[in-house]
Order: C-alpha cells, then sequence, then structure tokens
C-alpha cells in the first residue's frame, strides 16, 4: 500500500474554461456549503442563535421591499447592459457556464442556496460584527471575478449596501434573501435565454 504524501499535493489556479459543467457545479455547491458553515459559527462566536435569523416575519411587508429592490437592480443592470460595452462587465464567463445550459428548476435552486448560504454570512454575521458599509466592501472584495472592471464591482458593492439596509429596515434576514434570490433568478433566466437566442 503506498503511503500518503501530503508534499505532493499542489495548488494551483484553474481558468473557467478548464473546469468541466460537473466540477464548475461542485466547485459552486463547496464554495457555498462553506459559505453557510463560516457563517454559522461566526453567528455562533457572536453568542446569537443562527436559527434566530430565519425566524419567519408575522407580516408580509418585507416581501415588498425584498421583490422591490430586485426589480431596481434587474432594471439597472439591464440599463446599464444597454449602455457599457460587454467587455467592461466581463465577469470571465463564470455567470455563463453556471447558468446558460441549466434548467430553470436548477437556476431556482442554484439561486437560492447562494441566497441563502451568502445572506446568512454577509447580513447575518458580518454585517452585525462591522455594520453594512464594510460588510460590502468585503461582499466585492469576494466576488473577485468582477474586480477586473470596476462598473461590476460598483454594482456588486452597491447592491451588497441595498441589501444591508433592507436587512436593517425591514428587520428580518428574509428580505435580502427574496432579493438576493430575485435577482440571480432572474439574471440566471436572461442569460439561458440567450443562449438559446443563439
Amino acid at each position: 500500500m503506498r503511503k500518503f504524501d501530503i508534499r505532493k499535493i499542489k495548488v494551483r489556479q484553474v481558468n473557467v474554461d478548464e473546469l468541466n459543467d460537473n466540477m464548475l457545479l461542485a466547485n459552486l455547491y463547496i464554495t457555498q456549503a462553506l459559505t453557510l458553515i463560516i457563517g454559522i459559527v461566526w453567528v455562533l462566536f457572536q453568542r446569537r442563535n443562527p436559527l434566530d435569523l430565519f425566524i419567519w416575519p408575522s407580516a408580509y411587508d418585507f416581501a415588498a421591499w425584498g421583490a422591490g429592490f430586485a426589480v431596481l437592480v434587474l432594471l439597472f443592470d439591464l440599463a446599464i447592459s444597454r449602455f457599457v460595452p460587454e467587455e467592461a462587465q466581463d465577469d470571465g464567463g463564470i455567470n455563463e457556464r453556471i447558468f446558460a445550459a441549466r434548467p430553470v428548476w436548477h437556476i431556482a435552486v442554484i439561486s437560492f442556496v447562494v441566497a441563502i448560504c451568502e445572506e446568512l454570512l454577509f447580513r447575518g454575521a458580518i454585517q452585525y460584527a462591522i455594520g453594512p458599509y464594510w460588510t460590502s466592501i468585503v461582499f466585492a472584495a469576494i466576488h473577485v471575478r468582477y474586480l477586473r472592471h470596476w462598473i461590476p464591482t460598483g454594482l456588486v458593492f452597491a447592491i451588497s449596501y441595498g441589501l444591508g439596509w433592507l436587512f436593517n429596515y425591514t428587520g428580518t434576514l428574509w428580505a435580502p434573501i427574496l432579493a438576493h434570490f430575485l435577482v440571480d433568478f432572474v439574471m440566471g433566466c436572461i442569460i439561458r435565454l440567450r443562449r438559446e437566442d443563439k
């Protein structure tokens, strides 16, 4: 039996084009699982119960705020895509690879998983510790694929800050989760429809 040698493990940066569809999807779900775990642990270190963040609100006005914010983001994003050259919006092709060939139900699942995991970490844990401004800087930095161009970086920062405001204003994590889900789901469906049109 051969011995396992940890020194032989090599880590290198991989281009998104080098990943097959299954590896890309596995990477997405593993990243989201880590995000969820880090969020839960962070909230526990703050001596809070993570389940309290998911208490369903008694009033449904959070849904109007979440959906309204999502509509504003989508309209702004569509307006930008009309006037800004495509190369200035480039994310390295990751969103295209993730959403273009997926059925609509899978786009919904991905969008829901991402919304739950990222909002727990960023709004539920990090924002509680450092506030919405610094949380938005961290959120923009984590979305490293957008950092090559200032327009998507600024948009990610603004969306994060808006989600932070939404969380503070409504008092429930479900408002930013809903907004995040709707933005990702609609944009994923648009990417899929564009591919079908081609």
